[in-house]
Formats: structure tokens, sequence, C-alpha cells
């Protein structure tokens, strides 16, 4: 049986689609129908089943996908591993929001550039984007908010974010001792809200989880970037809601506050992306690694 043949159906396997199947293979979508046409004809069994919107496998392509995909990324792998020793560089296309990538995943990967990986980064801020961006190939790999859904792309969980409520000293003096604690969130309708969007994402998972209430209608700064976003609660613009990673120093040094610390803080969690089959091409791999054990430190 002709190896290219396995391959493309194991991607169309994974993709569910030919048309996406295809631009991850570099072929036309007639190339591929007509291979998977092939390899039915040489089985004597239908392996997908066309539907409106992509395709599904029938029980002899599940089967058929279970047992060649191992082997095919095996082979993958070793092929991988002659090209990395030969070449020396391998570019890792990496994408992620912009804040938790620059503070958090760039450093992490910084010591495999001395041995021989090259980063192209995408910043992006929406998380379906980025998962969209992965499974059309324009990534390797993805550090994104969201679960995939499906068998193209693979997702290991990478770590927990805790969110602040944070205020400059100067908002943070205005309220009374314990008063957030017994009133709850009405004593913080005085204080005007900075966000990174008209929908009020932070603020509203904030306000949902420790208060169980809505927030304020609408924030007096809108900065789609956290970063800015902190710089203005430290200029003293208003509370603000930032990831204690990105925000840990300006409350070391003063410039910003927490106005709570609930006993359970809301969380979100990071995950790692990739699509299923990569993991053998090693430097996928050596970056993939050398994230999850970064992250046992954050």
């Amino acid at each position: 049986m002709d190896l290219a043949l396995l391959r493309t159906f194991v991607t169309v396997h994974r993709a569910g689609s030919f048309t996406r199947a295809a631009a991850l293979l570099g072929l036309s979508q007639p190339a591929v129908t007509s291979q998977i046409r092939t390899l039915e004809r040489q089985l004597g069994r239908p392996l997908f089943l066309r539907q409106a919107r992509g395709v599904t496998p029938t029980t002899v392509g599940d089967e058929l996908a279970h047992r060649a995909a191992p082997h095919l990324d095996a082979l993958v792998e070793i092929v991988e591993a002659g090209l990395d020793e030969e070449s020396g560089v391998r570019t890792l296309h990496l994408a992620g929001p912009p804040e938790f990538t620059s503070a958090r995943v760039l450093p992490a990967l910084a010591p495999l550039v001395s041995q021989g990986l090259a980063l192209r980064t995408s910043f992006t801020g929406n998380a379906e984007e980025t998962l969209e961006g992965l499974a059309a190939g324009h990534h390797d790999l993805a550090v994104t908010t969201a679960r995939p859904r499906g068998g193209l792309l693979a997702q290991t969980p990478l770590c927990d974010e805790e969110h602040v409520l944070v205020a400059s000293p100067r908002w943070a003096a205005r309220l009374e001792d314990g008063a957030l604690l017994r009133k709850g969130a009405v004593v913080l309708e005085q204080l005007p809200v900075i966000e990174v969007h008209e929908s009020l994402p932070f603020v509203s998972r904030y306000w949902a989880s420790v208060f169980d209430s809505r927030p304020p209608a609408a924030a007096a700064v809108i900065a789609p970037d956290l970063r800015a976003a902190l710089e203005s609660a430290a200029a003293g613009a208003g509370l603000a809601v930032l990831p204690r990673y990105l925000c840990l120093g300006a409350l070391e040094d003063g410039r910003l506050v927490a106005l709570l610390e609930p006993p359970v803080p809301p969380l979100r969690t990071y995950f790692l992306v990739v699509r299923t089959g990569t993991l053998a091409l090693p430097h996928i791999a050596r970056a993939h690694e050398e994230l999850l054990l970064a992250a046992a430190a954050w």
C-alpha cells in the first residue's frame, strides 16, 4: 500500500475535511479526493461519509486510522530527526495572546534558540482565531485559553492564571477598610473600570466568580492590551482585573494595590495546542516539553 495514500488518509481523518487536509498537505482538493478514492478502491470499502460540511469516517476508516496513524507519526519522527541533524536550524511558528506569550512563553523558549531553534511568533487576541490558524497550518504550536474540538488538534493543560482586582493607591484609599468584604461590589460603583474590550471579559468573569453579580454597565477606559490596562490602572484611571503574573511587579513596588484577596480567586487555564501527530516533529516536541517544564514554576 502506498504510504502517500495513507498519509493523505490520516490527514483527512484528523482534519475532518478534504479542503482542510489539502491545505495542510500542500495539495489541491481534487488530488486529495482522488487519493482517498484510490485507497478506497484498493481496500474495497468506503473510508468516509461525505457530509454537507466535511466528512465523517466510517467504522472501517476509524479502524484504519487507529492502526496506521502511530506508525506514520513514527516514520515522520525518524525523517524529521534526520533533517534536524542535517540542517541544524528548524523554525517553530508560535501563536498566542501577546501579554502571556511575551511574559511567559518566549522567555521559556529562549534556551532553545542556542540549540538551533528559530522562532516566528504571531500575537492573536482571539482564542478561536488562534485555533483556526493552527488547524489551517499557519502555526505549529499555539497557547490558548480555549479547548479545541474535534480530532485535528490536541491540547495539553499548561497552567492556571490567577486574576486580581487592582487599582492605584489613590483609589484604594477611598475605600473604607473592610467595606468590600461587608458590602460587596456595590462599594466599587464609584470607581471607573478599565478593560480590554467593551464586553468586559475580565471584569465580568471576576464579578460573577467573586461577587455573584454583574459588573458596571460600561468601562471608562478600553485598551485592547492588558499591559496598557495595567499602566492605566497604575496611573489612577480606575480599577482593573489583571493576571497576577502581569501585575506582580506593580503590586510589589506599590504602584497598584490588590483591592480584595478572595479565598478562591478566579482562574483561567492556558492550553498548549498542536495538530495531532505533529509532536513527532522534534522541534515542536522540544518546545512543547520546554514549556511544560517551565510552567511548573509559574
